[in-house]
């Protein structure tokens, strides 16, 4: 089972990342803590201090077509928070 799906990278995450040195990824619904620090301690060989999870529901829409109204739903998702110790950072385009 692979716990971290992919990195989420945006402006948002990247401010984040320069100022508290924080970064985000998108991970299995399944995964706790412990298994997110492990496994971006041994992905990205780095020291993880904190580790913060949140689920995301995903998004209503709907949209008209000839054959009428389709609604739906995006995706939902776990998304983690991890807290780096000070001094080290991650380099998601460096293998790009």
């Amino acid at each position: 089972m692979a716990i971290i799906i992919k990195p989420i990278v945006t402006e948002k995450m990247t401010a984040m990342a320069d100022k508290l040195n924080r970064y985000g990824f998108a991970v299995c619904p399944d995964a706790n803590k412990q298994q997110i620090k492990k496994a971006v301690e041994e992905m990205y060989n780095v020291t993880v201090v904190d580790v913060n999870t949140m689920n995301h529901k995903g998004k209503k829409k709907s949209r008209y077509t000839k054959a009428g109204l389709i609604v739906g739903r995006t995706a939902s998702y776990k998304k983690a928070l991890v807290t780096l110790k000070e001094g080290e950072s991650i380099d998601f385009y460096s293998n790009i």
